[in-house]
């Protein structure tokens, strides 16, 4: 929490210096889940964003969990996010005016090349997770709160289980994300939950295999929250809107994210979902 604290505070010193910037208020504060940022395509959709519209997006990345909070204490604009429950009680609270569909992607399970828990390729990870604990196969988890944290625990609970026990690990540094995550699992020789992105990105560098995909129940929703000024009077509604309307543009912000990372591996890390996207039938 110290260090997601000096993160926000240099983002803001960042944002607020120049008296012409913060007289005028031309930029935007952002808490993003961490999965988007380690991955690029945070960086990536703010840097056009600004070319286009000379105005500045400046985000701190932390899981949903954090991200709302900060959000709650009135300290950014807009949240991208992604665990749905968490969402809709920021909502119902006031403190965010809607939940904006964005892009996706989705989950995988993976663990290790010899499968001691015999999960490959099954289709349901209910099926996978009952397996895993049957077997007492190391799993780690975030253990944060975070969006993958969460998604995490709506899977073992579709699957009947309370997970506990040696066998079991929640990482201490959960909260610096799925890369730190994915790594301590790789360390560890366990299965873990894990965004697609983000093994795409460590891939090479990791032993760890994909081994259960494609159920309905491992897609992952990434959500934009503008911050309701009626909680937060500070909050730039107007200028966080126009970024929120370039984001799910089909021509601007989702074209970016339908072609991000097909160079690097050959398809996307992530898929658009706003509903202009989707009204045009995806094109």
């Amino acid at each position: 929490m110290k260090r997601l604290s000096m993160l926000l505070s240099a983002v803001l010193l960042i944002a607020l210096s120049g008296t012409a910037v913060a007289k005028d208020r031309k930029f935007i504060l952002m808490a993003s889940t961490i999965g988007p940022v380690d991955a690029g395509i945070v960086g990536a959709l703010e840097d056009s964003f600004e070319k286009e519209k000379g105005i500045r997006v400046r985000h701190v990345g932390a899981g949903t969990g954090a991200a709302l909070k900060i959000a709650q204490k009135c300290n950014v604009d807009l949240v991208m996010v992604h665990a749905k429950s968490l969402e809709e009680r920021f909502v119902a609270d006031g403190y965010g005016v809607k939940r904006i569909p964005l892009m996706y992607n989705d989950f995988v399970m993976v663990g290790p090349v010899a499968d001691p828990a015999g999960i490959k390729g099954l289709k349901s990870a209910a099926e996978a997770l009952r397996k895993i604990a049957a077997a007492g196969a190391p799993f780690v988890s975030r253990g944060d709160k975070s969006g993958t944290h969460v998604a995490e625990m709506e899977l073992w609970k579709a699957a009947g289980i309370q997970p506990a026990g040696t066998w079991y690990a929640v990482f201490e540094k959960g909260s610096e994300g799925n890369v730190a995550t994915l790594r301590f699992t790789d360390r560890q020789g366990a299965y873990t939950v894990i965004d697609r992105a983000t093994f795409l990105a460590l891939e090479k560098d990791i032993k760890l295999a994909v081994l259960v995909e494609g159920d309905e129940a491992l897609l992952n929703r990434i959500t934009l929250i503008p911050v309701n000024p009626g909680k937060c009077p500070r909050a730039n509604l107007k200028e966080t809107m126009v970024f929120v309307d370039w984001l799910t543009d089909p021509d601007k912000g989702q074209r970016l994210i339908a072609t991000f990372g097909v160079e690097r591996f050959g398809k996307p890390m992530f898929f658009p979902d706003s509903l202009p996207w989707r009204q045009r039938g995806g094109r």
